[in-house]
């Protein structure tokens, strides 16, 4: 894949794919099924079972809405929502004076998400089409950003982060489930595009992203490795543990942007 836009369209078809039900391959659906997978992630059954029909397909590599501490009448924007499971467990958490937007980049997603909560009247959700280096989302707006297994997917992710940095209100946080690289990747895993599109190629390191966060000015930043990692990335590719890991990722916007206070973040 030789640019950016040529990575975002091979992944938007691939997702196109699975929101129509033509491909069930990506990361952990093929090899159980969707509400087995979302256990393995640490939702609960009352999760699974509160979602619309549809809204759970079995994506990601963790709980960001566990780690989220949500409260009543907060923001909340999903990166990446897909069919919508993580936007209405954050509804439900947000409640009727809360509200939280889903921004997908792929159209067929977001039909699918609206649809969804349209089945059980979700009218504090609400999802765009909008790629998340270029977020539909005004400055300041939101209070909690949440994302499961996406920002891997992105050819620019400090476009994604300086963008979670501009949308977020000061004191606003981060609770993010995604994949880093723990062991240098072969380029032939790499460059991949079924890597890429199972959540495996993209990855960044653990301090790659640390820098990328300190560089878009979140304090305050906690990088946690899944317990069950192993479990959770073998699935999608036996033997990936070796490379990638699951992992959570919280930070939080200060008062202002921090200072440039070392090379690597200046770079």
């Amino acid at each position: 894949m030789s640019n950016a836009d040529e990575t975002r369209t091979i992944v938007r078809d691939h997702y196109a794919k699975v929101s129509r039900g033509e491909t069930g391959c990506a990361p952990g659906c093929c090899a159980r099924m969707p509400e087995d997978q979302s256990r393995m992630l640490g939702y609960s059954a009352d999760d699974v079972q509160a979602a619309p029909e549809g809204a759970d397909m079995g994506l990601g590599c963790g709980n960001p809405n566990a780690i989220a501490s949500l409260r009543s009448g907060e923001t909340v924007l999903d990166l990446g929502a897909g069919g919508g499971f993580d936007c209405f467990l954050a509804a439900r958490a947000v409640g009727p004076t809360g509200k939280v937007i889903g921004v997908d980049m792929t159209p067929d997603m977001v039909t699918l998400a609206r649809a969804n909560a349209r089945k059980i009247n979700a009218t504090n959700v609400e999802f765009r089409l909008g790629e998340i280096e270029h977020l539909p989302v005004a400055d300041g707006s939101v209070d909690v950003i949440l994302s499961n297994c996406v920002i891997n997917l992105s050819p620019e992710k400090q476009s994604v982060f300086d963008e979670a940095f501009r949308v977020l209100r000061i004191g606003g946080r981060l609770a993010l489930s995604d994949v880093v690289e723990v062991a240098p990747m072969p380029d032939e895993l790499r460059t991949d595009a079924a890597a890429v599109c199972g959540c495996v190629g993209g990855a960044a390191s653990l301090d790659e992203v640390r820098r990328m966060l300190e560089r878009a000015g979140f304090q305050s930043i906690e990088i946690t490795v899944s317990p069950n990692s192993a479990q959770i990335v073998d699935s999608w590719m036996p033997g990936v543990s070796k490379y990638i890991a699951s992992a959570t990722i919280e930070a939080r916007r200060g008062a202002e942007k921090a200072a440039c206070c070392a090379p690597s973040c200046c770079a």
